[in-house]
């Protein structure tokens, strides 16, 4: 398989690195298990200083503390590797979440167990949350039903806890926008982000009227994604640049340079995922090289700045702060 894009992307990349927030991945997923602590390691050597870990099952919510746990920095390497250098790791943060693509695997004991979490382990943010009718068993009345009820149940929760949401939307943006608008939940107040965003012109606009930052994936680096490109670029005119964050998605949404023929005639550029299509199987396929990894969030504010002609630096300060105005933080902006 040959690769594509790689020397045309890697050539306008510059070795400068800024501050960057990884506002959602899935770092946690056993793809990551061999070298996690390596790859925490080269991302924060990418300029990653926190990143997220998002919530999709709530059988795995365990093991995103397991993995906060794990990162603490300094990362915990082998000793051999730690004799002439410090080794860090992005700060890591987590999301709690009951996903719409695994919608048959919930059940009402979860929303009931993940409340009680709530109440306990305070998470950054809820998510991630939202509609998807990807498939059609996911567009059957009551598989729709259960995940409308999902949805507006972790809205509630949200709400009482005073926390941002991360959206997963997936070709059923005109429904999750008038459950929103319905919804007491403020996104001018919490924050929250349009996670991998991946609708068009009015849907961009009217996520960004509501107050959700869009979440620009390594789908932007690749040229023929124009609907989302067009999409990106009518919200940045319509509300500036701070309608925006960046995140990797990893594994899921490889940059282009990264990804070969058969990769791309294969993968579905309006989704939001690549890899978790099997809601049984969860990435358990993903092999080593076809995984996204968070220092690839570089690559992503690079094809941002390119599509909207905005500076590097201008760019990188600007995302940081949307980050944090969507998260509810205060993370200083600093190497």
């Amino acid at each position: 398989m040959m690769a594509i894009g790689a020397s045309g992307i890697n050539s306008r990349v510059r070795a400068d690195t800024f501050p960057l927030i990884d506002t959602h991945t899935h770092f946690d997923a056993p793809v990551f298990n061999e070298d996690r602590d390596e790859q925490a390691q080269f991302a924060y050597d990418k300029g990653v200083r926190h990143l997220v870990l998002v919530g999709y099952l709530y059988r795995h919510f365990s093991r995103l503390y397991e993995t906060q746990q794990q990162l603490k920095v300094p990362c915990q390497l082998e000793a051999k590797d730690c004799l002439n250098q410090e080794k860090y790791c992005p700060k890591v943060h987590i999301a709690l979440g009951l996903h719409p693509f695994y919608i048959e695997q919930h059940k009402d004991a979860h929303l009931e167990e993940m409340a009680q979490m709530l109440n306990t382990k305070r998470p950054l943010a809820i998510g991630e949350i939202g509609l998807d009718t990807f498939t059609n068993v996911m567009k059957q009345p009551d598989i729709f039903a259960k995940q409308q009820r999902f949805f507006s149940t972790q809205l509630d929760m949200a709400v009482a806890h005073q926390l941002p949401v991360m959206l997963h939307i997936r070709k059923a943006h005109a429904e999750a926008l008038a459950l929103l608008k319905a919804h007491d939940y403020d996104a001018h107040k919490l924050g929250g982000i349009a996670h991998s965003f991946s609708g068009g012109v009015q849907e961009a606009k009217a996520f960004a009227k509501l107050g959700f930052k869009l979440g620009v994936t390594g789908q932007i680096t690749n040229p023929n994604a124009k609907k989302l490109r067009l999409a990106i670029q009518a919200a940045v005119d319509s509300y500036g640049i701070d309608c925006l964050v960046i995140e990797t998605d990893c594994p899921d949404m490889m940059p282009i340079l990264y990804q070969t023929v058969d990769d791309l005639e294969g993968a579905s550029y309006s989704s939001a995922s690549v890899f978790a299509q099997d809601k049984e199987n969860e990435w358990g396929d993903t092999l080593i090289h076809n995984r996204n990894i968070p220092a690839n969030l570089f690559y992503v504010l690079y094809s941002l700045s390119e599509l909207l002609n905005v500076p590097v630096a201008i760019l990188a300060q600007q995302l940081w702060l949307n980050s944090c105005n969507a998260l509810q933080t205060k993370w200083s902006y600093t190497l």
